[in-house]
C-alpha cells in the first residue's frame, strides 16, 4: 500500500535470515517493465495467512512487547535480589533497544562483553551499562550472561561455552524469557 501510494511497486522480495527473519524487498516505479516474481505472492500469502492484515495482529504483538520487558525485568529484579551477577554478551543495537525500552540502567545488568575493540571502553547509549572485552567475562564469573544478538544465540554459546565451567547460564529476552 505504501509503495502504490508513492507510484512504485514492489517486483520481487526475499526472505533472509538476517535478525532472526526479514525481508529484502525490490520496488520499481510502478510504470517500469519488471515483471513481477512469484515471491511477492508467496510472501503475502503468508502474511494473510499470519493474520498480518488484521489490526488484531498488532495489537497482540503489543502484548507481547510488553510480557517480553515484564519478564525481562522480574528475571533482573530478581536476580538483583539473590545476589547473582548478571552481564551481557553483544553490545548490539537490538540489546540496547531492549535495555531502553524496560528502562533499565547500569547495575542491573553489570556489563556488555562485545568483541569490537571500537566499542569497548565505552558504555551503551541511555543505560550506561560499560562495553568490555569478552575477557572480563571469565575475570569476573557473572551467574548470568544475557545474549543481545539473540538472533546468533547458538554461536554465541558455543564461543563462551567455557563459562559452564563456573556455572554460568545463558540467558535471552527474546521472543521469550529462556535461561539455558
Amino acid at each position: 500500500q505504501i509503495m502504490q501510494a508513492t507510484g512504485l511497486k514492489v517486483f520481487d522480495v526475499e526472505e533472509i535470515p538476517t535478525h532472526g527473519g526479514s525481508l529484502r524487498v525490490y520496488v520499481t516505479h510502478a510504470d517500469a517493465n519488471h515483471a513481477t516474481t512469484d515471491n511477492v505472492a508467496a510472501v503475502l500469502a503468508k502474511e494473510t495467512a499470519a493474520g498480518m492484515l488484521s489490526l488484531a495482529f498488532y495489537t497482540g504483538f503489543q502484548n507481547k512487547v510488553d510480557q517480553v520487558r515484564l519478564d525481562f525485568m522480574h528475571f533482573l529484579t530478581t536476580a538483583r535480589k539473590e545476589g547473582k551477577r548478571v552481564a551481557a554478551y553483544g553490545a548490539a543495537a537490538k540489546g540496547n533497544t531492549l535495555l531502553n525500552y524496560c528502562g533499565i540502567k547500569a547495575g542491573l545488568i553489570d556489563f556488555v562483553c562485545d568483541l569490537s575493540p571500537h566499542k569497548q571502553g565505552k558504555f551503551l547509549p541511555g543505560s550506561h551499562v560499560p562495553i568490555l572485552p569478552p575477557a572480563a567475562l571469565a575475570e569476573q564469573k557473572p551467574d548470568y550472561i544475557v545474549i543481545f544478538p539473540w538472533n546468533i544465540r547458538n554461536e554465541i554459546e558455543k564461543q563462551l561455552s567455557d563459562c559452564r565451567a563456573w556455572g554460568g547460564k545463558f540467558v535471552v529476552a527474546v521472543p521469550k524469557l529462556e535461561i539455558f
